[in-house]
């Protein structure tokens, strides 16, 4: 039986129905808000218990021809991934495919079903003393979502921060002919080189139900996080990840400074119990969410980068005071290194936790209070080209000092480490990963405090330095060409015509992303405020608020929205 339920619970469900029996839908992601602000429609959302009502779903839908997509509890993909053509398509949600099927001590494995959750992975795999090695550091993703999309830890070490590189099996559910009764149930193992395309597969190969991943028996961790200068840094990004294990950085350009996080694994003896809260994952008060935005939307509002600088160096000041929510014993920080079992320190996220208490607190990004809302640009340097990079952000940082304290009050830019991986569209080579989150306004025709810079680094990136998207994040531009820098990206069209040759797990939107469609770009009014576009004409920015479309100040291909 297909248990049909939609409820709201914290955080929100994503998909929203008219019927108690889950016809006419619509679904968004967990911040309540797609790229181009669509609203995404589907004609009915189903959520399967078992793999065998995960192919009778998937045959159902086959033998009409009904377009379908995958879905999560929490949605978190940015990007329409989620979204079918049409308003008649199928949402298959994996909500209640959240079981831990085995774990395998002698072969050091963990088999989920694919809407398991990091945190519940590896809550369980550390009951039989096992750890996933690398893993993303927000544990509300899904295993399926986040091997979908290609999320990651940061290590040069091992086979690297991809969890993706750890599958040793995966069971996908794929369309069929009739003679196969219109769906089919794939087992794809190591060695297997169509195990390389639904490593990294953003949904549009079928619906993931297994997968089995490599554990480690576990280990400790010890943690000490150095702000410096930044004047080195793009000599130290080079190196800094073969030094240490589970070294990233997290950058705060306008002041200058950065942090390293130096990270290693120590003797299991090592005295320590250290705990991750990290507290940009907690609940928040609603209240205090609401104040928070209400100054930013003030600053911007007044292009206050004064206030905003300032507002900037509180938060940075205030999270180095509480060691970003690292404590030595759980409770309280007492002092570097912290050392831990790494399943009390890789990821964190407790505001999943979090009792309905009618919003008074809620995840920071909770579309239904007042809160966070950003926009995310997120993309991979190869490790040989980050020192041009970085140095070109700090040009633009000595141009005008307050441009990027935007991106302080958001914890700065995070920089992670990334090997080459054998997916299809996974990492080509060893790269450093920036993950930049920066204000989004309500209004898609407002423009930014300082938008010309990040657009100047955005396009930095993606056309000078080659980076490559984040496919579960970043604004559209991203996304230009992007498919032309995988060299295996033939073969993982291959795959996908082999496994699904009618798209019925495509869409619009992955079909213009993997380049067989035209309209990635949205070219109106206004689009290049949001990134739909990038700006060729006045128009595209917002020329009666003195925003016009201009060259880059240090990169002068780029087209950016300046203020005049």
């Amino acid at each position: 039986m297909i248990l049909n339920l939609v409820k709201s619970s914290p955080p929100e469900d994503p998909i929203k129905c008219t019927y108690k029996n889950n016809f006419n839908c619509t679904i968004t992601n967990s911040y309540g808000a797609f790229p181009d602000r669509s609203i995404c429609k589907a004609g009915q959302a189903v959520f399967p218990t078992t793999e065998e009502e995960l192919i009778s779903v998937v045959a159902n839908a086959t033998m009409i021809k009904r377009k379908m997509k995958v879905t999560t509890r929490f949605s978190h993909s940015i990007p329409k991934l989620v979204c079918p053509d049409g308003e008649d398509g199928l949402l298959i949600s994996t909500k209640f495919l959240n079981k831990i099927l085995r774990v395998d001590q002698e072969n050091m494995s963990i088999t989920v079903e694919s809407g398991v959750t990091l945190k519940q992975l590896i809550s369980e795999a550390a009951k039989s003393g096992l750890v996933l090695p690398y893993a993303p550091y927000w544990w509300g993703l899904t295993i399926g979502g986040l091997i979908g999309t290609g999320a990651h830890g940061s290590s040069l070490w091992g086979l690297g921060s991809s969890v993706h590189d750890y599958i040793v099996q995966l069971r996908i559910v794929t369309p069929a002919e009739a003679a196969q009764n219109y769906a089919q149930i794939r087992t794809l193992e190591n060695g297997n080189p169509e195990l390389d395309a639904a490593r990294v597969s953003l949904g549009v190969l079928g619906v993931i139900s297994q997968i089995t991943l490599k554990l480690e028996p576990v280990f400790k961790r010890a943690i000490t996080l150095s702000e410096r200068n930044d004047s080195d840094l793009g000599d130290e990004a080079a190196v800094f990840g073969r030094k240490h294990e589970f070294g990233d950085f997290t950058w705060y350009p306008s002041q200058r400074k950065v942090v390293y996080r130096i990270d290693d694994r120590v003797p299991a003896n090592t005295p320590g119990n250290g705990l991750n809260d990290f507290p940009g994952f907690r609940s928040t008060a609603s209240l205090v969410l609401a104040i928070l935005r209400s100054s930013e939307e003030n600053q911007e509002s007044r292009n206050d980068s004064g206030g905003k600088c300032a507002s900037a160096k509180l938060t940075t000041s205030t999270l180095k005071i509480g060691a970003y929510g690292l404590t030595n014993n759980g409770f309280a920080f007492t002092g570097y290194p912290v050392v831990g079992f790494h399943n009390r320190v890789q990821a964190s996220g407790t505001c999943l936790n979090s009792l309905e208490d009618a919003r008074i607190t809620a995840c920071p990004w909770d579309s239904r209070v007042k809160g966070l809302f950003f926009h995310q640009t997120t993309f991979s340097i190869n490790l040989s080209k980050v020192k041009g990079f970085i140095q070109d952000v700090q040009k633009l940082v000595d141009l005008e000092p307050k441009a990027l304290c935007v991106l302080d009050l958001y914890n700065g830019i995070l920089m992670r480490y990334l090997t080459a991986s054998n997916a299809y569209l996974g990492e080509q080579e060893d790269a450093l990963d920036f993950d930049i989150t920066y204000y989004r306004s309500k209004d898609p025709m407002s423009p930014r405090l300082f938008e010309d810079f990040l657009e100047e680094v955005e396009q930095l990136a993606f056309f000078k330095y080659g980076a490559l998207p984040h496919w579960g994040k970043n604004r559209n531009v991203a996304f230009i060409g992007a498919i032309k820098k995988y060299r295996n990206a033939g073969k993982f069209l291959k795959v996908k015509e082999r496994y699904d040759k009618l798209g019925l797990f495509s869409s619009e939107w992955t079909d213009q992303v993997l380049g067989l469609k035209d309209g990635l770009i949205i070219v109106k009014e206004g689009c290049a405020l949001e990134g739909l576009c990038i700006c060729s004409e006045d128009i595209h920015c917002a020329p009666k608020m003195g925003y016009f479309c201009r060259p880059g100040k240090i990169y002068k291909d780029a087209r950016v929205c300046t203020r005049l």
